[in-house]
């Protein structure tokens, strides 16, 4: 990844709009769902629940693409995976982890994806659900919380700018209507 890609993401989200505590919803959430294991069902996911939510949409798309991505999902599969079979009574080889793997880095369809997805048996989702979930809370808690102090001191900071400019603005300057 290079300067351009996270300047990009950076500039996206300083210039989301609304209430610091909507887009902080917004991204709390995008990180939740985009480390869980649901990877053909994210933008799906965020769309619903941040409409339950009440959180910004495209705060928690946003959010999603930064934590997965081609780079992270694997690693973010096999600790989902590891987390998931120590969490459940359930046990799942790395073979069909390895198959999961194999799946979605495939270049199938969206329909294609979750049929072969529920091929998998519900102990296999189980553990990667289970799993991706104890993952994610502590992520999406703290994405919340940074996103929040974040939003609000750069709601404050915009504040003060727009103050010290209408302080400092003298009608007798202005020549657009001599």
């Amino acid at each position: 990844m290079n300067r351009r890609f996270f300047r990009y993401y950076y500039l996206r989200f300083i210039r989301l709009q609304g209430d610091p505590k909507e887009i902080a919803r917004g991204v709390g959430l995008g990180i939740f769902v985009g480390i869980t294991p649901t990877i053909p069902l994210h933008t799906i996911l965020i769309l619903l629940l941040a409409l339950f939510f009440r959180a910004n949409k495209l705060a928690g798309l946003l959010a999603s693409c930064v934590v997965s991505n081609p780079l992270t999902f694997f690693l973010q599969y096999y600790l989902s995976w590891r987390l998931g079979t120590w969490l459940t009574p359930y046990e799942l080889s790395w073979e069909r982890i390895h198959e999961i793997m194999a799946i979605i880095s495939g270049h199938s369809g969206f329909r294609e994806t979750l049929t072969e997805l529920s091929k998998l048996g519900w102990h296999a989702i189980a553990v990667m659900l289970a799993g991706g979930i104890a993952l994610a809370i502590p992520f999406a808690v703290s994405g919340y919380f940074l996103s929040l102090y974040f939003y609000k001191s750069l709601r404050l900071k915009k504040q003060r700018q727009r103050a010290e400019s209408l302080a400092s603005y003298d009608p007798a300057d202005d020549q657009r209507y001599p």
